[in-house]
C-alpha cells in the first residue's frame, strides 16, 4: 500500500472551519474571581455545542530525570480540592507522579475554537476515594482496572485477551471488586489559562495564577 503523502495532507487541512467552528466572543473583564467557576461554564458551553469528548484531557508528566512524557486521558471532576483523573499507582504515568508530584492538564474544544491549560502539584486521594471513584464507573472500566498490568511490556494480543475476559467477568460477577493501585489523584492549580480562538487571529488568553491572596488575573499575549 502505498503510504500516503503527510505534508500534502497538512496542508490540506483548516484551522477552525466555520462549517463546523464557532468562535464566540469571550472578554476577560467579565470573568470570575477563580478559575473554576469559568471551567464549568466553558465546559458545558462545549458539551451544549457537541463537541465530542469533551471531558478527555492530555496528561503531562516528568519521569525522575526529568524526561516529559503526555497522553490522554479523562477528567473525573473539578472542585476546591483540583481537577481529578485515575490510574493505576503501578503505571508509567503513576510512577513519574511518585517521582516528580507535579503535572500539567491540556484541554482543548475546536467546536468552540477553545483551549484550557491547568498545572500544579498532584496528590493521591485516600484510598477509599479511590475505589469508591472505580466503582461508580461502568463494567468496562472495572474490568479494564482489573486487567491490570498497565504499562507493562505485553508478550501477545492473546495473552491480554485471556486476561481481559477473566476480569470482565470477575467484574461482572463482582462489581465492587477492590482494585488496590487504583488511585484517584488531585491536580491542586497553580496557574489556569483560558483560550479563546479569534478569526483574526487576535486570540484572548487570560491566565489565573494563584498568590497569597487569592487569584491574579492577567492576559497573554496571543
Amino acid at each position: 500500500m502505498e503510504t500516503p503523502d503527510l505534508h500534502e495532507s497538512l496542508r490540506s487541512l483548516r484551522v477552525w472551519d466555520p462549517e463546523v467552528t464557532t468562535l464566540p466572543a469571550f472578554d476577560p473583564a467579565t470573568t470570575p474571581l477563580a478559575p473554576l467557576a469559568l471551567f464549568a461554564t466553558w465546559f458545558a458551553e462545549a458539551v451544549a455545542a457537541g463537541q465530542t469528548e469533551p471531558h478527555t484531557m492530555s496528561l503531562a508528566t516528568s519521569d525522575a530525570d526529568g524526561r516529559p512524557d503526555v497522553r490522554t486521558v479523562m477528567l473525573h471532576g473539578a472542585d476546591a480540592d483540583g481537577w481529578a483523573f485515575a490510574s493505576h499507582s503501578h503505571s508509567r504515568k503513576g510512577g513519574h507522579l511518585a517521582a516528580r508530584p507535579y503535572a500539567a492538564l491540556g484541554f482543548y474544544w475546536p467546536v468552540l475554537g477553545r483551549q484550557v491549560r491547568v498545572r500544579g502539584p498532584v496528590t493521591a486521594a485516600p484510598s477509599g476515594e479511590g475505589q469508591a471513584d472505580l466503582h461508580a464507573r461502568s463494567t468496562g472500566a472495572l474490568a479494564a482496572a482489573l486487567t491490570g498490568r498497565q504499562s507493562e511490556v505485553l508478550g501477545s494480543v492473546e495473552e491480554l485477551e485471556r486476561a481481559s475476559t477473566a476480569a470482565w467477568e470477575r467484574a461482572q460477577r463482582e462489581p465492587d471488586a477492590p482494585v488496590t493501585s487504583w488511585t484517584l489523584y488531585r491536580l491542586a492549580p497553580e496557574e489556569v489559562e483560558f483560550f479563546q480562538g479569534d478569526a483574526r487571529r487576535r486570540h484572548v488568553r487570560l491566565r489565573y495564577r494563584r498568590t497569597e491572596d487569592g487569584w491574579a488575573r492577567e492576559l497573554l499575549w496571543p
